[in-house]
């Protein structure tokens, strides 16, 4: 659909389960991107990041175990292994010293030699087992370079292989372009909807929640516009999460919304503003993001339900904070809605990045002032002098005043109405920060 890599080799990380792949991704982008635990299969989708050796720019890719299992997790997990390596430039085949030469390896050597791609054979967690990478050899794939990624031993050397197997390009850098977070409870169809984004089955989807641990980036092209669309694991309740590794996850589905520009919050139609989604909603505003609610799955709303502007009405009573987010009905699975996404995402962005001219932020303050003038505490009236914009992602305007002690919230929030009123700012949070002039400060 909008799909486009960023112009830069790609190198797959790829082996059976549980053979170190994740540590060694982190080592290569020294990076804790991915998930690292002792437990086959924390892995499931591709995770990108960019890596560089000897002046030379790269992607490097982890991803799930390839297995033999008949299991539809599994084999979706192992479809994702292997498409990676299909997309690759060069593929670094990892195996395990201290578990030998094992039948799983045999398979997936077998599947990789299908790629057709540089395949680069390495035999991991080698610290005192130098001589074992010899046992490798029977996979065809030529003699195993032993390394070991807990510890940094032979990665200088792998990516010295690495480097020289890549393809002569031209480099270029991997666009920053603007990076969209959908975060959401599990099951709510994030991953569903990226996969509808991108036009493609880049994110694994299951009705099983939790499905995505990782923060997932995936790059896209929208007309001449690079983004990055970041699924993320699903956000549960702090006492629902007893498992180490969801845990990381849902840390890092908190850490892409708050490294996002716009988060794009999705809700169940048949479940709405619960609990859990104020307190997700609440990552994102506290994060200052732009903001752009989801009501997913609602072509399954039929009868009275199917009301918009009732159920519109019940949710913003629920999200007060979020008043100035729009809000879109789609259906991510059969892609109701889905095509004013990233129009509306776009012009959202461009909100949230906006600089208001000093001169016209004053005349509207101005205009405010005469319209509703500030109010008195304790016999003292609240003074305006002048504002200016000093921040965008978010705009943050700073109103020079006798005393910020002197601000009712009420006050405060009116000035903000008039701001959105005069200005627009849809989709993005607006902060004033009240400051005292120096004359004022020095009283």
């Amino acid at each position: 659909m909008f799909w486009a890599m960023y112009n830069l080799p790609l190198v797959a990380v790829v082996g059976r389960s549980n053979v170190g792949k994740s540590t060694l991704f982190n080592r290569l982008t020294s990076e804790r991107l991915a998930i690292v635990e002792n437990v086959p299969g924390v892995t499931r989708d591709r995770i990108y990041a960019q890596s560089s050796w000897n002046g030379r720019s790269f992607l490097v890719v982890d991803t799930g175990g390839i297995t033999d299992s008949r299991d539809s997790m599994a084999k979706q997990i192992t479809d994702q292994s292997l498409l990676a390596a299909n997309e690759a430039d060069v593929v670094v085949f990892l195996v395990n010293v201290r578990d030998g030469l094992v039948a799983m390896d045999q398979i997936a050597a077998e599947q990789l030699r299908r790629v057709k791609k540089p395949v680069i054979l390495v035999a991991n967690k080698a610290e005192q087992l130098h001589e074992a990478a010899a046992d490798f050899y029977p996979l065809g794939l030529g003699q195993a370079l032993p390394i070991s990624a807990e510890h940094g031993l032979g990665i200088g050397d792998l990516l010295d292989l690495v480097v020289s197997s890549l393809p002569d390009q031209a480099e270029a850098d991997a666009p920053v372009g603007l990076a969209i977070a959908v975060v959401g409870r599990p099951n709510v169809g994030k991953s569903t909807l990226v996969n509808t984004l991108l036009g493609k089955e880049r994110m694994i989807t299951s009705d099983q929640p939790g499905t995505t641990r990782d923060a997932i980036d995936s790059p896209l092209l929208y007309g001449e516009q690079s983004l990055t669309l970041i699924d993320t694991a699903g956000i549960r309740r702090a006492a629902k999460i007893d498992e180490p590794v969801e845990y990381y996850s849902v840390l890092r589905a908190i850490r892409a919304a708050e490294r996002s520009d716009v988060v794009l919050l999705m809700l169940l139609a048949s479940d709405p503003a619960t609990i859990q989604d104020k307190r997700i909603a609440g990552i994102a505003h506290q994060a200052g993001r732009a903001c752009l609610i989801l009501i997913n799955k609602w072509d399954t709303v039929t009868g009275e339900d199917r009301d918009q502007g009732e159920f519109t009405a019940k949710v913003r009573d629920e999200l007060k904070f979020l008043d100035y987010a729009p809000m879109l009905f789609i259906s991510a699975r059969t892609g109701l809605g889905v095509n004013r996404i990233l129009p509306l995402v776009m012009e959202i962005a461009a909100e949230h990045a906006r600089k208001i001219p000093t001169a016209r932020l004053n005349e509207v303050l101005n205009e405010a002032v005469l319209m509703h003038e500030p109010p008195s505490y304790k016999g003292r009236k609240l003074r305006l002098y002048y504002a200016t914009q000093v921040h965008t992602k978010p705009p943050i305007i700073q109103l020079h005043v006798n005393d910020p002690d002197l601000v009712h919230f009420s006050y405060q929030r009116y000035l903000e109405n008039q701001f959105r009123q005069a200005f627009g700012l849809k989709g993005t949070p607006l902060i004033l920060r009240f400051k005292p002039r120096e004359r004022d400060r020095q009283k």
